[in-house]
């Protein structure tokens, strides 16, 4: 069946069966199901991937070690085959345009027509305010064992306490390495079941503000303190201390949210599908624990179910025609 287009909504003559809002794994994994399922499919991205810090990505079967960079370049090929269009750009805006669809405005001004909406624009992790963390980011100051406790395996690690959860980060990083130590830094007081867990581990506990990191050679050494002193340290743990969706079209269409221990993230169903009819979200917008594995999976799911409503939408729109004629 050939993709129906939406031409009278669009200023540029485009019209799609599906836009994407975000060109990372999940996004791109939509839009490959997508273009294999025969729609007319575009891929907004404004290139700010939440792994882009990564030198290389591990737990994806096949790609372990990839770069991030390399994987969504091999990825935005492959589209192609199947006549995926891919736009560099940022979404400003959606709306629904008053029948079964929607208008997408970008920033440049151009507006597009979309039957359907996959929004996969990722999260930003709002660091810790401590000297170097930031910078770096990525390198030896991580965030995720499972992405990285393989390549850190053994080392002198240390873990900067999340007020919410201080003990969790430090106690699985223990399974990486026997040389653990968890800086408290603004927790007054661990609960005694953290501290009896933390000390089965092997765990040292550090209380005092870190106020920075120490750095030698472009390599981190050490972890500093308000009191004066240095800990050595080769890789610190760190979790964001917010955790926020890029979800602004989500929250403009007035999509349900829901309340997880990290935040709000929008609510979902198993396949993706949001409260808006005709709206999809996938990836790290609907929560912080889809790695690029999970983001594929649920992009994939997205799009399968994206296909089969558009097919039915499609045939009944015959039947009734048929009926009428």
């Amino acid at each position: 069946m050939n993709a129906r287009t939406t031409s009278k909504t669009d200023e540029t003559n485009d019209g799609y069966d599906a836009v994407v809002v975000g060109g990372g794994a999940a996004g791109l994994s939509a839009a490959l199901i997508m273009g294999r399922s025969r729609l007319r499919t575009l891929v907004v991205d404004a290139g700010e991937p939440r792994n882009a810090p990564a030198a290389h990505m591990h737990g994806v079967l096949s790609r372990d070690g990839e770069s991030p960079a390399a994987y969504l370049e091999t990825g935005r090929s492959e589209l192609a085959a199947y006549g995926v269009d891919v736009r560099k750009g940022r979404v400003t805006a959606a709306a629904p345009d008053g029948e079964d669809g929607f208008v997408v405005s970008l920033e440049d001004g151009t507006r597009v027509g979309a039957r359907r909406l996959v929004v996969a624009t990722g999260l930003v992790d709002e660091l810790p305010r401590i000297d170097g963390v930031a910078r770096r980011w990525g390198r030896d100051v991580v965030h995720c064992p499972y992405c990285h406790g393989w390549e850190v395996r053994d080392l002198p690690l240390g873990v900067i306490a999340h007020p919410a959860m201080p003990a969790h980060q430090a106690l699985m990083v223990s399974r990486w390495s026997r040389d653990v130590t968890l800086f408290l830094h603004t927790v007054d007081e661990l609960p005694a079941r953290d501290a009896e867990l933390l000390d089965a581990a092997g765990v040292t506990v550090v209380t005092g503000t870190v106020t920075g990191l120490a750095v030698e050679d472009d390599a981190l050494t050490g972890v500093r303190l308000a009191d004066g002193r240095t800990v050595p340290r080769s890789v610190v743990f760190v979790g964001a201390e917010r955790l926020a969706p890029r979800d602004g079209v989500l929250r403009q269409l007035g999509a349900k949210l829901r309340t997880t221990p990290f935040g709000e993230f929008v609510a979902v169903d198993e396949t993706g599908r949001t409260s808006v009819p005709g709206v999809w979200a996938a990836g790290n917008v609907t929560g912080p624990q889809e790695q690029v594995v999970n983001a594929v999976s649920r992009g994939y799911r997205a799009g399968v179910a994206i296909s089969n409503e558009l097919l039915l939408a499609d045939l009944e729109e015959v039947v009734v025609r048929r009926a009428a004629s």
